[in-house]
């Protein structure tokens, strides 16, 4: 359906994207991942036809965007990240307007729109004028101008931007529901929407493909996907020793304790490997004894940050990186209160039906 060809992007000496390959089945839905400035929108811009690229080649359902612009398009709804909305147009002049664009038959025209406003809930505002409405219906009416006509490609880059917990559900079992019979790209920076819809999440970095897998197994990428938080009496030298002699961690991560002589740290290992018990007796030989054990599992933040920083090689002061994890720590705050409330009302949204 999707096929992108060692794409290059360049502003003069700026190497926005480079050599990037991917391709994308019919009825899969991407979640398109990376840090501000990472390539992510240019790249959505060249699928779309809106930009043209340096080099390489990329065909949507068989036809080169490039070669074919028309016929490609024909294929694709697109959502940027700020909806192209005319204000001054009540919400169903607007989609008229785009479903004449986009040439929609006469005939098939007020029930697509009648249908797809029932589908974005937006049926209740649909004789209002667009710069009346909030944010949130305004994200709405772009998601439904991507939709008109149906295409066989749907590229939503930040779709649920301003949308509060509820409406966060509703495109998201929305966009479920439009994989059945169309492919979706979907850039985001919440995270946990990204794990709970995609089929598949591709990271880039500076332009270039870090990882493409599915969600389940991103985390066999980077050096251990599961561990386990430890609290250990004895001297980290004795502790790192003893646990650097089970061949299945791939990592060990120290942590600073207010505890005297008690050591915390984090071990972690390939996914398939359960290392308790060997952790048990390695300790246990090396007479330390532990004080608290239990088992975590990286979530996809935590993946997409190893990834990311880690093809990073900057030298920051201490100051700096002080000011860095207290503003991890603060993002990592706010995502899981925000996922834990979407869970939530989730749930109740459920069990109402």
């Amino acid at each position: 359906m999707i096929e992108v060809k060692h794409l290059v992007k360049k502003y003069g000496e700026h190497l926005a994207v480079d050599d990037l390959s991917f391709t994308l089945e019919k009825g899969q839905i991407l979640g398109f991942l990376g840090p501000n400035g990472a390539g992510k929108s240019t790249t959505m811009n060249i699928l779309t036809g809106y930009i043209s690229a340096t080099e390489g080649i990329v065909t949507i359902n068989g036809h080169d965007i490039f070669d074919e612009p028309e016929e490609a398009k024909k294929c694709i709804g697109y959502l940027p990240e700020l909806p192209p909305l005319y204000q001054d147009m009540t919400v169903r002049e607007y989609l008229n307007f785009v479903a004449d664009i986009k040439s929609v038959k006469k005939n098939e025209k007020r029930k697509m729109i009648d249908r797809i406003m029932r589908m974005t809930k937006i049926t209740d505002v649909s004789e209002r004028l667009i710069k009346q409405l909030s944010k949130g219906y305004k994200q709405r009416v772009g998601l439904a101008q991507a939709i008109i006509g149906f295409p066989e490609v749907i590229i939503l880059d930040e779709p649920t931007v301003g949308l509060d917990p509820m409406q966060i559900i509703e495109i998201r079992d929305l966009i479920k529901e439009l994989s059945k019979d169309h492919t979706i790209i979907l850039s985001s920076h919440i995270l946990s929407e990204v794990s709970a819809i995609c089929d598949k999440v591709m990271i880039i970095n500076k332009g270039r493909l870090i990882v493409s897998d599915t969600p389940d197994n991103l985390s066999k990428h980077i050096g251990g996907s599961q561990g386990l938080h430890l609290e250990v009496k004895g001297e980290q030298a004795d502790i790192k020793k003893a646990l650097e002699s089970i061949p299945e961690i791939t990592k060990l991560e120290f942590e600073k304790s207010s505890k005297g002589g008690i050591v915390k740290l984090s071990a972690y290992s390939a996914e398939e490997s359960d290392i308790r018990e060997a952790v048990f007796y390695a300790l246990s030989d090396a007479k330390c004894p532990i004080y608290d054990m239990h088992s975590t599992k990286m979530s996809l933040e935590d993946i997409f940050l190893e990834l990311t920083q880690e093809k990073e090689n900057v030298h920051v002061s201490k100051n700096s990186n002080r000011l860095f994890r207290r503003s991890k720590q603060k993002n990592e705050e706010e995502l899981a209160a925000l996922g834990e409330e979407i869970n939530n009302q989730e749930s109740e949204h459920k069990e109402e039906n």
